[in-house]
């Protein structure tokens, strides 16, 4: 058990109710919209962080902070002050382009994301103008009046007004992992600590119910005060660190060739200002500035055909996530199965039909106020007319350490504690057995414990879902329930459930495993039920690991486990949690399918965390995608946008960085080799530039039936590796150019500079074609605008030497001799490029079974 938290000092609203209204002007009727409107424009949206939409004006200048933006604005600067009008002009055109085309683009992907997150946000239930209302949590405004329930999140920090058996779990602030009873402020006593009638923010409601006082919203609350004093920043996820790790390669790439260019250029005594502007041209022209732009909108993009999927994105960042992964856990009730459950049997300790134990348990079911699940709603519905006479006096909500629930009820003749959870544990507080009321409880022996468990065992081969149910008279003065008091108890039955496979998850998770995810199924049910499952579904499952073998285990030991066992049973949310931690330790991206209380921890930990529209607030909350539908399938096609998306994203990535250094290396090369830049530094503005433009149109390129056949990852190291090993062919054929130019054409300067401008150009826009695909590019077919945007570019660089912009920027008319040679050449290199693509691949990326 973790160490207490330090005592607070009590906030005036601790004080008690009058105090509260009087410090917030309110009363426990709830507030009008005009109240919450003032209150909001005071107090601010219930947020931990303030979400601040700047005027568009203002996010679009924050665009020239970009480092490369303002050293092309220092290269803009000398021109103007040196008098190169055309550089000045081309350069700015260069920004303006850059920056609007990167503003707009990302501005309206991040709108249509934050939509979607919209529509998934965290509800509550509130008093206004006299009713109850949903409204979104951040609207909460201190004086609202907010009803809770078992699964629902607190919304703020507030003062308990009405309550029914209110257990909240703290442990958000505490640390401390058990239940804590809170009672309305008039009801806690006057001893009592100024917490007992207390919620804050954050914690979660395992069972009962209340009405709430909201007194402190967003970072005026005891959440918002601990998030204020955290100073470091959360860790990045996979994607993020793949991002910022290949933003550090090309900017040291960068650097090497800058300073290579400038000491060159001052061996040879060339012009300070002109080597100065050619280095950062250099530098822009290696950096694929468009890579945020082209992150955001594919990632947008991918969320939004994931939502036509039935799939609401609300980390950008996990569509990638869930493209990569390749071990996906979830539990098998509303996966597996289909989440219709019904009593099949209520058994004595023999084995017979009991109305006695469907009675003790629909009085549990019924009177309980912890979250309804599905077992408690079988049972009502084959006992409708429960609870009948009889009333809750208290009650102990389940928790997942004790595995049971229990309620004290009276029915003006007796009171009883009446007691139904997992098995073993039930057994384990259980000392006689009910004879049906015929005769006296007779001791819970040896003999008959083994036989109750062969009896469990028995109904779980058969696939059913089995609790224990147990009972106990109570004094009548008895008025209050603690863990103690289950003790002793007489052990009733066994009721036991039946859940039906659901039709089409043998399918599901098949085309999983076709796709390479392989599917492990985590659960608090038996070894047997879960095993019955899989036989009827004929899904192959190897290997059964227990809760209790888990505990037992130390995380070395897990590590070797985890690997070859596909069944995870009887497991509390802490093993869970350690299973997705110890399949993360081995290399996988884990995916966690959650949709309970207990599912959070596994949420959070998980890669991916996926949970479903009817979820509790605390699984959703703590999920990365919403599914609308309780469908593997529904998931596999996420599983497939994902991998779309991050395929598109690699696209840009490898061509770009291959073509950029293989055209940035010849630049460095040239100026080695030649009396002259090999380029001037506007017109390789002018050359990146018109590459970018042909590139836009990459987020909505297809992807390859075979490339959506495996989890795809952000992998560094497989791009550096392309890089290097690609881009060199680009640089073989420029300096074949360079060769052709100067000895069969005997090219000036001016003529050199536009050959080898419109060679580049075509070389690095077309190889999109060839590294867009893994295969064959002629069996691939492009989306039409990258096609259009592609060729339209190599018309225009091509075009461009023959018009008076062209005049201005340096270019001259080629020879007509010189354009079969352009197009054998461009055309080798295409060629080129694909063999030793397809070596690369074989070599380095090989396709796996």
């Amino acid at each position: 058990m973790s160490d207490p938290a330090p005592p607070r000092a009590a906030q005036p609203w601790q004080q008690g109710l009058d105090a509260a209204t009087a410090e917030l002007k309110c009363s426990v009727g709830g507030l009008t919209d005009a109240d919450a409107a003032r209150r909001i424009a005071q107090y601010g949206r219930n947020e931990l962080r303030t979400r601040t939409h700047r005027a568009i004006i203002l996010q679009l200048l924050s665009r020239f902070a970009n480092p490369l933006i303002l050293l092309l604005l220092a290269a803009a600067s000398i021109s103007a002050f040196t008098g190169d009008v055309t550089s000045f002009v081309v350069i700015l055109l260069v920004i303006t382009l850059s920056v609007t085309l990167d503003f707009v683009q990302e501005f309206r992907a991040g709108r249509a994301a934050e939509r979607l997150q919209q529509s998934v946000a965290l509800r509550v239930t509130l008093v206004r103008n006299g009713r109850e209302q949903e409204r979104l949590a951040s609207e909460v405004v201190p004086g609202d009046v907010v009803l809770v329930r078992a699964g629902d999140l607190v919304p703020a920090d507030g003062l308990v007004l009405e309550s029914r058996d209110l257990f909240v779990q703290q442990a958000v602030l505490t640390g401390e992992p058990y239940p804590v009873e809170k009672h309305a402020a008039e009801k806690a006593g006057p001893d009592a600590a100024p917490d007992v009638s207390s919620v804050f923010m954050g914690t979660s409601v395992l069972s009962g119910g209340a009405r709430l006082l909201v007194c402190r919203t967003g970072r005026g609350t005891a959440l918002g005060e601990i998030s204020r004093t955290l100073t470091l920043r959360p860790p990045m996820d996979a994607f993020q660190t793949g991002v910022r790790s290949f933003g550090l390669l090309i900017l040291r790439l960068a650097a090497v060739m800058v300073v290579l260019v400038l000491v060159v250029n001052a061996v040879f005594h060339r012009p300070w200002l002109e080597s100065f502007l050619f280095a950062i041209a250099l530098a822009v022209g290696l950096t694929p500035e468009l890579l945020p732009m082209v992150v955001t909108i594919t990632l947008s993009r991918g969320a939004i055909r994931m939502a036509r999927a039935r799939v609401i994105v609300k980390r950008l960042a996990a569509v990638h996530d869930l493209g990569s992964m390749d071990v996906l856990c979830t539990d098998k009730t509303g996966t597996l199965t289909a989440a219709q459950i019904h009593l099949e049997k209520h058994l004595d300790p023999l084995g017979q039909d009991s109305a006695r134990v469907l009675e003790l348990l629909a009085i549990n079911s019924a009177l309980q106020t912890g979250l309804r699940n599905p077992l408690d709603q079988a049972v009502l519905k084959a006992a409708p007319d429960a609870p009948g006479t009889w009333k809750k006096v208290d009650e102990l909500p389940f928790d997942f350490v004790r595995r049971r629930l229990a309620i004290l009820a009276d029915d003006g003749r007796e009171r009883r504690l009446v007691v139904k959870g997992a098995l073993e544990e039930v057994l384990r507080v259980c000392t006689r057995l009910d004879s049906g009321g015929v005769a006296e409880p007779r001791p819970l022996d040896d003999a008959a414990r083994a036989a109750i468990r062969a009896l469990y065992q028995a109904l779980g081969q058969d696939g059913l879902r089995v609790l224990g149910v147990a009972w106990k008279p109570m004094d009548s003065s008895a008025a209050h329930l603690a863990s103690a008091d289950e003790a002793e108890l007489i052990f009733a039955g066994l009721a036991a459930f039946e859940d039906p496979p659901k039709p089409g998850a043998a399918e599901a998770i098949h085309a999983l495993a076709h796709a390479g995810v392989t599917v492990k199924i985590i659960t608090g049910d038996s070894e047997l039920v879960t095993q019955h499952v899989c036989g009827e579904l004929k899904l192959a499952m190897s290997g059964v690991l227990l809760g209790d073998e888990i505990e037992a285990m130390d995380d070395s030991a897990l590590d070797q486990r985890v690997e070859a066992t596909s069944l995870f049973c009887r497991v509390t949310p802490a093993q869970k949690n350690r299973v997705i931690l110890a399949l993360k330790r081995r290399g996988h991206a884990v995916g966690y399918l959650g949709d309970g209380i207990n599912d959070a921890p596994a949420l959070h930990s998980a890669d991916v965390g996926l949970s479903v529209d009817g979820a509790v607030d605390v699984a959703k909350e703590a999920a990365d995608m919403i599914l609308l539908d309780t469908d593997l399938g529904v998931l596999l096609r996420g599983v497939l946008e994902g991998r779309r998306t991050l395929g598109n994203i690699l696209k840009y990535v490898r061509m770009g960085t291959s073509s950029n250094f293989g055209n940035m290396f010849s630049m460095a090369g040239g100026t080695v080799l030649l009396p002259f830049l090999p380029m001037l530094p506007v017109q390789i503005l002018v050359n990146n530039l018109l590459y970018d433009v042909s590139e836009i149109p990459i987020p909505l390129d297809r992807v390859d039936r075979a490339e959506l056949e495996r989890p795809r990852r952000w992998d560094v190291k497989s791009i550096r590796n392309f890089m290097l090993v690609v881009g060199p062919v680009s640089s073989v054929f420029d300096f074949l150019m360079f060769f052709v130019l100067r000895q069969f054409f005997h090219a000036s300067e001016v003529l050199f500079h536009t050959g080898w401008f419109v060679e580049s150009l075509a070389t690095q826009v077309l190889v999109i074609f060839v590294i867009r695909t893994r295969g064959n590019p002629l069996r691939s077919r492009p989306a039409a605008l990258l096609t259009l945007t592609s060729l339209g570019v190599v018309a225009l660089a091509a075009a461009l030497p023959y018009t008076p912009l062209g005049a201005r920027l340096g270019f001259a008319p080629l020879p007509a001799a010189l354009f079969p040679i352009l197009g054998a050449m461009v055309l080798a290199y295409l060629v080129m490029v694909q063999l030793v693509k397809r070596w690369f691949y074989r070599r380095f990326e090989p396709v796996t079974p």
